[in-house]
């Protein structure tokens, strides 16, 4: 069915152009639609921030198309709705004895969306959620529906895509036997020490987070960390790791925005339960972080990484104002084209945004300015402001992908005007 409801994204900042929304039930209905429009764009749970899921003509949501959850056990490989959100296909994983070997910070985004963004969350050995896919069906702009695999030529440009090669049904992701968590958070970690061996910081536990509102230069306001232990401890009470050295351990539950309850987020007592209420930082029946705010996001390389921290500390104060929070996560390397962390492991400084965005947007030069020196990368999913220019110097695979994006779409059905501002 196709109607104008159109709508807009979950925080609120837009309103989507688009002239048609459809939510078609079968493939042959979306190979129809995107056979018979002249612009089309796939939209997920809409936890963007910008118009990357905006179309000239027609929008459209994969989130009713029939089919479940298959696992082929022999190659640990599940076979996932793209519509699916992350915490349903989590918890059906987990009842059958399964897992992802990461989750984004928030359960409630599309497994479609959040890979062809390169969305993540965090852990020195921990990729991006792209970086576990090993296959995809879509539906391309003459309306056939193709499989690619892992090995496939033009298979690493084909996953962080921005939607611009095809509309994604299905997407097929490693897994692993399923393992609980425990979670804890320190506050007060001395910038100084933990700049002094950043390495120590983050390889404290599976996943790390670092909170910083950049107004102090001095503490970090809180540090999550999320650490693996045998399934046999799922419901236990362990003895949780130590306090990172100078922080003192929560003992009530924290939000990573300072006077929000922390009843929205996943469990912190130090409490062995299953992995999946403990990876994302939000709770999927609440709503996540804030809700009415803004977000950006830029990797840097993690050689660099100390001094990009350095620099954001000296940028940090004339910022604070304008955000939320700061978020700093790290990311293991993979081979995906337009991947935040293509060809080498990655810092990713984060910025919750209060809902300011002429302000935003006129802070968001210098800073990019000032982290290009280290070959910042930013989230294509979040707001930036980088020239086609500076976007292709700091992607190696630029061209490859372009060349990928023309031959597979030549007409350019799945391009909307944010990817051509981008260079594409």
């Amino acid at each position: 069915m196709t109607t104008s409801a159109v709508g807009g994204n979950w925080a609120g900042n837009i309103h989507f152009d688009a002239p048609r929304f459809a939510e078609p039930t079968s493939v042959d209905e979306l190979s129809t639609l995107v056979k018979g429009a002249s612009s089309v764009r796939a939209v997920g749970t809409r936890h963007s921030f910008t118009r990357i899921a905006d179309s000239a003509d027609l929008m459209i949501s994969v989130a009713a198309l029939p089919g479940g959850l298959h696992i082929d056990a022999d190659r640990a490989v599940a076979s996932v709705p793209g519509g699916w959100r992350y915490a349903r296909l989590a918890r059906e994983l987990d009842a059958r004895g399964w897992a992802l070997g990461a989750m984004a910070s928030l359960p409630h985004i599309s497994v479609a969306g959040a890979i062809a963004t390169g969305s993540h969350g965090s852990g020195d050995t921990t990729g991006s959620l792209a970086s576990a896919v090993v296959g995809l069906e879509l539906v391309r702009a003459d309306g056939e529906l193709m499989r690619i695999a892992r090995g496939d030529d033009g298979f690493d440009g084909s996953v962080v895509s921005l939607g611009m090669l095809g509309i994604v049904t299905r997407v097929e992701l490693q897994i692993e036997p399923a393992y609980a968590m425990t979670q804890v958070v320190d506050t007060g970690l001395d910038w100084e020490a933990a700049l002094a061996d950043l390495d120590a910081v983050l390889g404290s536990a599976t996943s790390v987070s670092l909170f910083t509102n950049w107004r102090d230069a001095r503490r970090i306001d809180q540090v999550w960390r999320k650490s693996r232990v045998p399934l046999a401890d799922a419901g236990t009470a362990l003895h949780p790791p130590p306090p990172l050295p100078g922080t003192v351990r929560a003992t009530t539950a924290q939000h990573p925005l300072q006077g929000e309850s922390g009843e929205s987020c996943t469990d912190q007592s130090g409490a062995a339960g299953p992995w999946f209420e403990r990876l994302p930082h939000f709770r999927a029946e609440f709503t996540p972080s804030h809700g009415d705010e803004l977000q950006s996001e830029f990797f840097v390389p993690r050689a660099r990484a100390v001094e990009a921290l350095e620099l954001m500390r000296r940028i940090g104060p004339t910022i604070a104002d304008l955000l939320f929070v700061g978020e700093i996560r790290s990311v293991r390397a993979d081979e995906l084209w337009l991947s935040g962390a293509y060809g080498g492991d990655v810092v990713g400084i984060h910025f919750t945004w209060k809902p300011m965005e002429p302000e935003v947007r006129a802070a968001l030069p210098a800073i990019e300015d000032a982290l290009s020196e280290y070959g910042a990368r930013p989230h294509w999913g979040k707001v930036f402001t980088s020239s086609p220019e500076s976007l292709a110097s700091v992607y190696p695979r630029w061209r490859d992908f372009a060349h990928l994006r023309a031959l597979w779409d030549p007409r350019g059905v799945f391009c909307n005007p944010l990817v051509r501002e981008w260079g594409f």
